[in-house]
């Protein structure tokens, strides 16, 4: 266990308001190797969500209520972002965000947005560019989740309209994905009453985390880890949840289980779990290529608070094997400082955690 024993004022950055003292002595990383791995500050950004690396080095961030995207450069290479830009404003919801060759795409409500040749024109950011695609545009569970996979394409959860209903429209509860230039949005994933992270293992595979519905007690049923193992497979939402738990509502239509995926692994009820990741760099002690890490929101109507931490899965081959905390201590008692959103990984293997409510980037490094 490794503890940081002293406050860190987080700096001063330009249109990021006043600084501000976070206790991240009382944050702890577990482990075996905790004493080789360090937590610091990087950035501070209010409300950051969704992150997204350029190839120089370059971050994006997107944010969900705060309706803006950042870019953030760290000039004198000291693990910490002095310079910041702000590239889109007034948006709904742009949580979600992926850069790939150049071009900077953005999920906002009901569409997708791209600022091509992005990282030239920084300081002088143009109006964002439209994607044809046609979406829903609900702001319940309408924030999105955003990469580009192995293929090319755009990934993108659509969530369930409510906290537990059954749709008309197939584009609820799913994910989907998108070619570049727009189109039909595809969907690859069925019964996702609400995926807000996903990656892809070292084999090619889609991993996901998904919400589970509100309102049925404190323990039940259990946010889920999601396995895609082929397209067009369905995960259960509305009729059936965790571990073959038929929904009281929906349950009695629920049909044949056998047609349903079972999650991969049960992350506790209303952690909610939302950016994964598979560690791919392999300098971090304790990590490797089979580290999957789940940043937990954590819990917001449960009687006694759940999550508000880092979990570390280990996966082998299609199975999670293991189960452990990683990081914690944003929940004391019953009252938060903190929330982690979203988990990627820097140039040199130094993990990035963005962190909603206190709204900072975290680094986890040697």
């Amino acid at each position: 266990m490794n503890r940081l024993f002293l406050p860190l004022l987080i700096s001063v950055l330009a249109g990021s308001g006043p600084a501000t003292a976070l206790p991240l002595q009382q944050l702890t990383i577990h482990g075996p190797h905790a004493d080789q791995l360090a937590l610091s500050q990087a950035a501070q950004v209010n409300n950051a969500r969704q992150m997204a690396l350029a190839p120089d080095g370059t971050l994006f961030v997107g944010t969900r209520r705060a309706g803006k995207v950042w870019a953030l450069q760290d000039t004198d290479r000291d693990g910490q972002y002095e310079q910041r830009y702000l590239l889109a404003s007034g948006l709904g919801m742009p949580s979600g965000i992926a850069f790939h060759q150049g071009t900077l795409y953005i999920a906002d409500i009901g569409q997708i947005l791209r600022l091509p040749d992005i990282l030239s024109q920084l300081a002088s950011p143009p109006e964002p560019e439209t994607l044809p695609v046609r979406l829903p545009d609900d702001s319940h569970h309408g924030w999105k989740y955003l990469r580009v996979g192995p293929d090319g394409w755009l990934y993108f959860n659509i969530g369930a309209p409510c906290n537990i209903c059954l749709s008309q429209n197939p584009l609820y509860a799913s994910i989907v994905r998108l070619p570049l230039s727009g189109g039909e949005a595809e969907i690859i994933a069925h019964g996702v009453r609400n995926s807000v992270g996903f990656d892809w293992d070292r084999h090619g595979s889609l991993w996901f985390s998904d919400n589970g519905r509100d309102h049925w007690g404190d323990d039940r049923p259990d946010d889920e880890l999601n396995r895609l193992g082929q397209p067009g497979q369905h995960f259960g939402y509305p009729f059936l949840h965790a571990d073959n738990l038929k929904d009281p509502i929906f349950g009695k239509r629920s049909g044949r289980l056998s047609r349903y995926q079972p999650p991969k692994a049960l992350l506790g009820a209303h952690v909610a779990p939302l950016g994964i990741h598979f560690y791919r760099n392999g300098s971090l002690a304790g990590l490797d290529r089979n580290s999957l890490l789940v940043a937990e929101h954590g819990s917001w109507n449960r009687s006694r608070k759940v999550g508000y931490r880092v979990v570390q899965l280990q996966v082998n081959g299609t199975e999670v094997v293991s189960q452990t905390v990683l990081i914690d201590g944003w929940l004391q008692g019953q009252r938060h400082w903190g929330r982690p959103v979203d988990i990627i990984e820097d140039l040199d293997g130094t993990l990035l955690i963005s962190d909603d409510h206190a709204g900072v980037i975290y680094r986890l490094c040697r």
